[in-house]
C-alpha cells in the first residue's frame, strides 16, 4: 500500500527547525501547511494530521487560531486520526471540548513522564520515561470521554480519544532544538535557571529521549491500519 499521506499543520511561525524535526521523524509523505500563517488545507483527503507546537496559546483571541481549532475539529468528525504535539495537543483538546489553562508556572527541560501503559501510542517505550518540554499551558480538563495515556507532576502529558492522540512534550526534539528554546526563555525565566536546563541538554538525556520517538511510527502504523479498515469498509 502507498506511503500515508499526513498533513502537517505547522504553528510554529514558519520556524525551520520545526519543520526539519517533523520531516526527519514522520516516515509519510508530509503535505505542509503555515497553519500560523492562516493557511490551512481545502479538503479533508489525508491519512493522518499532525500538529506542531506554537509560542502561541490556545485560548488567545486570533483569527488563525480559532480557524485551526474548528479545522481539526472536523478533521475529527471525519474520522482522520490526529497527533497533536505541545501547543497541538492543546489545540486536539480544544477541539474535541476539553480546557486549556495558563498553568501559572513554566516546564522547561529534560525531565520524565510517565505513561499508563494502556495506549498504544507509547508501544515499546517504557513507562517511565525522558522526554523534552517547554510549556507554560497546559490541558487542565480533558475532552469528555478522553482517556488519559501519559502524565507527570505537571499535569497531562498525554491524551487520547477515539483516531485522536495528544502528547504535551516534544518528542520531536533534538539537542540543537532544545538548546534553541531553552535559551529563547531566558528573559523570562531567568539567567540561573536556564544555565541549569542547559546543562542538561547531555548526550546521555537525549539518546534517553530518543526512546519516545517510537510514538510517531506508532501514529503512522495506527493511521494506516485505519485507513485500511475504511478502505475494506468502503470495498465491501
Amino acid at each position: 500500500m502507498s506511503r500515508l499521506r499526513v498533513a502537517f499543520l505547522d504553528a510554529s511561525h514558519n520556524d525551520e527547525t520545526t519543520k526539519r524535526n517533523f520531516r526527519r521523524e514522520l516516515d509519510a509523505d508530509l503535505v505542509e501547511f503555515d497553519a500560523s500563517g492562516g493557511h490551512l488545507p481545502s479538503s479533508f483527503d489525508y491519512d493522518a494530521v499532525a500538529i506542531s507546537g506554537s509560542r502561541a496559546s490556545v485560548y488567545w483571541d486570533e483569527e488563525w487560531i480559532t480557524n485551526l481549532v474548528d479545522w481539526v475539529a472536523e478533521a475529527v468528525d471525519r474520522g482522520i486520526p490526529v497527533l497533536g504535539v505541545c501547543f497541538g495537543h492543546q489545540v486536539v483538546a480544544e477541539a474535541l471540548g476539553g480546557t486549556v489553562d495558563d498553568m501559572g508556572s513554566f516546564e522547561l527541560g529534560y525531565t520524565e513522564v510517565e505513561h499508563t501503559g494502556d495506549s498504544l501510542l507509547f508501544d515499546g517505550v517504557d513507562e517511565r520515561f525522558t522526554v523534552f518540554t517547554s510549556h507554560g499551558d497546559a490541558v487542565t480538563e480533558l475532552p469528555p470521554g478522553a482517556e488519559p495515556i501519559a502524565a507527570n507532576e505537571y499535569g497531562n502529558h498525554g491524551f487520547r480519544k477515539g483516531h485522536c492522540f495528544g502528547v504535551q512534550f516534544h518528542p520531536e526534539y533534538d539537542t540543537d532544538t532544545a538548546e534553541k528554546i531553552a535559551r529563547s526563555k531566558g528573559e523570562f525565566l531567568g539567567d540561573e535557571r536556564i544555565q541549569s536546563v542547559l546543562a542538561g541538554i547531555t548526550p546521555e538525556n537525549y539518546a534517553a529521549a530518543c526512546e519516545v520517538k517510537q510514538l510517531f511510527d506508532n501514529f503512522l502504523q495506527y493511521a494506516s491500519q485505519v485507513r485500511e479498515e475504511s478502505t475494506s469498509t468502503a470495498t465491501v
